[in-house]
């Protein structure tokens, strides 16, 4: 990153001056009557409430018309605030454009691929490459920095809200303008771009940069590179627009950290924040993340809020939503059981968050997320919901030794990679059954069966430090990252990989000579043919595990592959299914089919013991406890959560309990689906 982020990011102080852990949440005081707002700031501080992210969607409240501003209500509010020790993540309003704009300007609404008009009447109706939609929003944002520059309340700015969550995407004039200008700067000439887009297959060569199109509705499959750079080209777009607010803030309130919300959470694909962050396009990285309700849930939500703190550097984020309870946007929106509120919220601590904020602070009582829960929900502060917040904010309070600690590094990662995700699930490939983020998911769950620490980390992390790297699917491999990999592991590292791995480069051709392609001589291994599965179909391996979605006919090329396992049944019977290969001091092992959670866990084992990594748990807790690390100059902060329903015992673990009800003499037990944060000096 460009800024520390540790020197940027907005801590909230005790009454000695010491950092605290932010608490709070999106806050709406548009959406109530004068009366409310001294209520809620008096609630606010019952709760523990000290940040709020503010005027995220008050675009049409500040700038009522094109020539009139009312800046009134908000200044009244950020008093208010202040006067309560409550700092304010302040918005740049600039999510949702206001009906005067939109009826003044169409042309700033976005257009889908099919040629239709993302009309107003939700939110980010907005084209990211529209310089008409830029100047108005540039100019809010300005009127808006000068306004509250110096404002003892503000202690953040918010750039928009939940960049591309609606129109990542756009195919209209004024992206396919912007799509070839990004074009002409990636390949330089039409012979560069024609031969990545190979241009040769269907008759589809340029002669004129004036015939590029973002790849709208087709008679068949558009072109593959063409999408992909489409998908590179969209993500890039939003994050120029993104740093644009963020240049105009920076010239007015320089000492004010920037941030956006990102949405690392389930299938949300299209914005490459690991390119985001990594090229300083904010001062600290912040996340939204809500549970989908599943087998795997808290698995996904430890997965994505370790995936947010590698993009962080592995330095302190900020939670900027999650939920009380229920959402609204889900097939049947649950209400979260007791206690998961303050354990959904403190698996983000343990994994890097320093602020802990909610959708939103009052439930709404009218709109389209008037059923989404709340801090205060309709029910009011007497209500079981509030309590629970309140409840959070006191945990908070106590673990203040927390705020400005980092994630103590694992000894295995999984790599995760945006352009991976993109590539491996376009279409006209083996297979539609892919899905990168679960098989990714499905070895961290796997880890967490086996009680084992895990990193999330992108292409952008040294490899070194890890004595496992698991890279699942990772399909697309320029030559620089293939040298990387052979390096790491000639060097002594082991590294895990999968089927459908290896396969392409950066222009998504096909590294020819046999698959895994690049890192075949690696791995020892040559597959001529793939072997999809149908949605029902199976393969059996020889080591008790079951393979779905994909097979390969794997045949070893050289002398020192072991084989881990063999195809029982199917087409490959006989056939090798796992592989590994000592190369150098390290190893390099191929999976060769979907094993699912309980298939990579029984694997795990083998593959770990090569490396020397063992549990830090007790045996026990193996399974059934998450262990998550922080640390600061003298001390290790312990992480517990419980994964079960049950008691967990925890022989041999000791330390300080900062929180959570196991007990401070004997043998500590961790309660059902209970955290509990120890604090040990560094020297134990």
């Amino acid at each position: 990153m460009t800024t520390p982020l540790t020197s940027r990011f907005p801590y909230a102080k005790g009454p000695d001056g010491s950092r605290r852990l932010g608490y709070g949440a999106d806050y709406n005081p548009e959406q109530w009557t004068r009366e409310v707002w001294e209520e809620d700031v008096r609630l606010m501080r019952e709760a523990g409430v000290n940040v709020v992210s503010l005027a995220i969607f008050s675009w049409a409240r500040l700038q009522p018309t094109a020539d009139t501003w009312d800046f009134g209500w908000l200044d009244e509010v950020m008093d208010l605030l202040h006067a309560g020790g409550i700092g304010v993540d302040l918005a740049t309003a600039t999510a949702s454009p206001p009906p005067w704009l939109t009826t003044a300007h169409p042309e700033i609404l976005p257009v889908t691929a099919s040629g239709e008009t993302v009309w107003p009447g939700a939110r980010q109706h907005w084209r990211p490459t529209s310089p008409v939609f830029r100047a108005h929003a540039l100019r809010l944002v300005r009127e808006m920095a000068t306004r509250y520059a110096g404002h003892p309340a503000l202690v953040a700015w918010h750039v928009n809200n939940e960049l591309g969550c609606h129109n990542i995407h756009d195919y209209s004039d004024d992206a396919a303008r912007a799509f070839r200008a990004w074009l002409r700067a990636r390949y330089t000439t039409l012979d560069g771009l024609n031969h990545a887009w190979g241009t040769a297959f269907w008759s589809q060569r340029y002669s004129d940069w004036e015939q590029l199109l973002p790849p709208r509705l087709a008679a068949s499959h558009p072109n593959p590179t063409q999408q992909l750079d489409f998908k590179r080209f969209s993500s890039h777009a939003l994050k120029e627009y993104l740093c644009a607010e963020r240049d105009v803030l920076r010239e007015i309130t320089p000492d004010v950290p920037v941030t956006t919300n990102f949405m690392v959470m389930g299938g949300t694909k299209g914005m490459d924040y690991a390119d985001w962050a990594g090229s300083g396009a904010v001062d600290f990285v912040a996340n939204d993340h809500y549970v989908v309700p599943g087998p795997q849930d808290r698995d996904e939500l430890s997965f994505s809020a370790n995936l947010t703190s590698a993009l962080a550097d592995h330095r302190p984020w900020f939670l900027m939503e999650h939920s009380t309870s229920a959402v609204n946007w889900q097939p049947v929106n649950l209400a979260k059981r007791p206690g998961d509120l303050a354990r959904d919220s403190l698996l983000h601590v343990a994994h890097g968050a320093d602020a802990v904020c909610f959708f939103q602070w009052r439930q709404s009582a009218a709109g389209a997320e008037k059923y989404h829960s709340a801090m205060v929900p309709h029910a009011g502060p007497d209500s079981e919901v509030f309590r629970a917040a309140a409840g959070l904010g006191r945990t908070l309070s106590v673990l203040a030794p927390v705020a400005g600690t980092v994630r103590e590094p694992a000894r295995v990662a999984v790599l995760f990679d945006w352009e991976s995700w993109w590539a491996s699930e376009q279409d006209s490939h083996p297979t539609s059954l892919l899905d990168y983020r679960q098989e990714a998911l499905d070895w961290y769950s796997a880890l967490l069966a086996v009680g084992v620490r895990a990193d999330i980390i992108t292409t952008r992390t040294g490899l070194e430090t890890y004595d496992v790297v698991i890279a699942p699917v990772l399909h697309m491999v320029p030559a620089t990252l293939a040298k990387d990999l052979t390096r790491y592991a000639e060097g002594g590292g082991h590294l895990v990989t999968t089927y459908f791995s290896g396969v392409v480069d950066e222009n998504d051709h096909i590294w020819l000579g046999g698959h895994p392609g690049a890192l075949r001589e690696l791995l020892g291994i040559r597959v001529e043919e793939f072997g999809p599965l149908l949605g029902d179909d199976s393969a059996d391996l020889d080591n008790s595990t079951t393979g779905t979605v994909w097979t390969d006919r794997i045949t070893v090329t050289e002398p020192d592959v072991r084989v881990l396992a063999r195809y029982r049944t199917g087409a490959y019977a006989g056939r090798p299914a796992v592989t590994r290969r000592t190369t150098g001091s390290g190893s390099a092992t191929y999976v060769s089919t979907r094993l699912g959670r309980a298939g990579l866990a029984s694997l795990l084992p083998e593959l770990l013991t090569a490396a020397g990594v063992e549990s830090e748990l007790p045996e026990a807790a193996r399974g059934r406890v998450e262990l998550a690390v922080r640390r600061s100059a003298d001390a290790r902060f312990l992480f517990l959560v419980n994964r079960t329903d049950a008691p967990v015992p925890l022989p041999g673990v000791r330390g300080e309990v900062l929180t959570g009800d196991v007990g401070t003499e004997g043998e500590l037990v961790l309660p059902p689906r209970e955290i509990a944060v120890l604090r040990r000096p560094l020297t134990t």
